[in-house]
């Protein structure tokens, strides 16, 4: 079992807060021959008939001496789960999960921004501190 991002708890409580299920904690799944483990699976009720939304959610907390280096290891593993996800769980949706400190900063450079729109990137912004969700962003 890999470890748990130092905000993993900061994450699960702040979707909690906002009435999120956490349904696994890590989500484990197979694709062919591939493991994978996200760290949070959710859903929430929304309207009797609508159903429920599901969601995947993977942490990071971009404490490293370079953003660049912790964004191309996060957005690597961001696009192989979204893959793997379409698969077999396709009514989930993935989002990376980032501390509202790197969001305000390295997430506002323009390489950042240009990789989050070609990639198709959705964020959970959050607040470690607080354990809050700041923004959702699609």
């Amino acid at each position: 079992m890999s470890a748990k991002d130092i905000f993993h708890e900061a994450v699960k409580q702040a979707l909690q807060k906002e009435q999120w299920i956490i349904t696994d904690d890590p989500l484990k799944f197979k694709f062919g021959n591939v493991n994978f483990q996200v760290d949070l699976g959710a859903e929430r009720l929304l309207a009797a008939d609508r159903g429920d939304e599901k969601i995947a959610v993977e942490i990071k907390s971009f404490l490293n001496p370079s953003a660049i280096t912790d964004f191309y290891a996060a957005l690597g593993q961001f696009l192989s789960y979204r893959l793997a996800l379409e698969s077999t769980q396709s009514e989930r949706v993935l989002y990376l999960a980032v501390p509202v400190d790197a969001y305000q900063n390295f997430f506002q450079i323009e390489f950042t921004q240009t990789a989050l729109q070609k990639y198709q990137v959705l964020l959970v912004v959050y607040d470690p501190v607080n354990e809050v969700i700041v923004q959702w962003i699609k």
